[in-house]
């Protein structure tokens, strides 16, 4: 395996790309989500018809007023300054809770009454409190199956894909991506330890982590990454930052990745050698790197590829699969992504969609490149995952000039 890694001076790069709709909108969010979040379903659960007696009415209300208050402030001390792993863990909770509820308060809210005026159900307390109920249902077992969800070790993926450049020597090479494994405030180091065995059954030839490690210092959240050193690859494990690796020192990431045995694709690449044909694998900082402030931390495409023959196929690994507007006009290959979780929480992924040209899955972007965007290995904050299964993905890249294998 070669390793290269020339970078150009960073004049010869695009410009940043001006912010998306979604980081505009995403500046009013903090003053304006946590009232709807909690308002709504006071609301549609107790003020439209049920008639509950006052003390009912009196604690429920003053419930969701506690949820309004507890969870930005939980919030901001979990995640600001401080980083209180338990405040963390509250604020988390409290926010997938008033998520789910929400969501179907106003699904069932509308859905249900109008299922039950159809049913011939007249309008009234009964009819109320039956939507209430439903709502309360619906929430519990969504929480405890997307908690349940959350927790487990991913399933893997498994896909063949075909790449028309790929050599006949290099069919069937197995690629292995881990993603998003977000070690955070609820310590999932026995969690990583089966993740790391459950890739090494996968017998990969390349394993590639695409960022947000963890939220929290390298420092910090070393003993659930320590896992990380055992993963097993018969050419080459690499990695590429995040977004979260911004919040939290990047640089320590880098080196702990480093020490564990990983290589770190900061803008450059290797070459994957086998039977005579070759690979190039290379990958970049986060798009958020240069933002950052830490010097030599940028999305550097260009540097990335410094060096590499242009008539030979590309593995890029790039966290956000919005980068795949750069990998396509440079005639990328393959690039391979996390950062959307699929959403998490559906349905967030309308959100998602608004940032992302793509949420999951294996996607085509312009003559000649393809995207795989990961659900992700792991969590971010709530610990819970609705209808946003999370992954450990097995692609093997197929070439032309062979048969596929069966």
């Amino acid at each position: 395996m070669t390793d290269t890694d020339n970078i150009r001076p960073a004049d010869s790069e695009a410009p940043a790309p001006r912010p998306s709709r979604l980081h505009r909108l995403m500046r009013y969010v903090p003053l304006i989500a946590p009232v709807l979040l909690w308002a709504v379903p006071c609301w549609v659960l107790l003020y439209t018809g049920q008639r509950w007696p006052l003390p009912v009415t009196s604690a429920a209300t003053a419930l969701f007023a506690l949820g309004l208050v507890a969870m930005p402030l939980a919030m901001v001390r979990g995640h600001g300054r401080r980083q209180r792993d338990r405040a963390a863990i509250v604020g988390d909770t409290l926010l997938g809770t008033s998520w789910v509820l929400f969501t179907w308060s106003v699904l069932l809210g509308v859905l249900l009454r109008l299922a039950l005026t159809v049913a011939g159900v007249e309008e009234g307390q009964g009819r109320a409190r039956i939507v209430t109920w439903a709502v309360l249902g619906a929430t519990a077992v969504l929480l405890a199956w997307g908690y349940a969800e959350a927790r487990r070790v991913p399933r893997v993926r498994r896909l063949d894909v075909r790449l028309p450049r790929l050599g006949a020597g290099l069919d069937g090479l197995r690629v292995v991506l881990v993603t998003d494994t977000h070690y955070g405030p609820l310590d999932r180091a026995r969690w990583s330890a089966r993740v790391c065995e459950t890739v090494n059954t996968l017998e990969a030839d390349l394993v590639c982590h695409t960022g947000d490690i963890a939220d929290g210092t390298a420092e910090r959240r070393r003993a659930q990454a320590l896992p990380l050193g055992t993963v097993r690859a018969t050419r080459a494990r690499v990695y590429v930052t995040g977004n979260h690796e911004y919040y939290s020192e990047a640089q320590g990431w880098v080196d702990l990745m480093d020490e564990l045995g990983w290589e770190p694709l900061r803008n450059r690449h290797l070459l994957l050698e086998r039977g005579g044909d070759s690979l190039v694998v290379a990958g970049v900082d986060d798009v958020t790197a240069e933002s950052s402030g830490l010097a030599g931390h940028r999305a550097h495409l260009v540097g990335a590829l410094d060096g590499a023959d242009p008539d030979l196929p590309v593995l890029l690994l790039a966290h956000q699969p919005k980068f795949v507007d750069r990998a396509a006009a440079e005639g990328i290959d393959l690039q391979l992504s996390g950062h959307t979780h699929g959403g998490q929480i559906w349905p967030f992924h309308h959100l998602v969609r608004l940032d992302q040209p793509a949420l999951a899955g294996l996607s085509r972007h312009g003559a000649r490149t393809l995207l795989y965007t990961s659900r992700g290995t792991g969590f971010w904050g709530p610990p819970f995952r609705v209808f946003a299964p999370s992954e450990i993905t097995l692609l093997v890249l197929r070439s032309p000039h062979l048969p596929a294998s069966p």
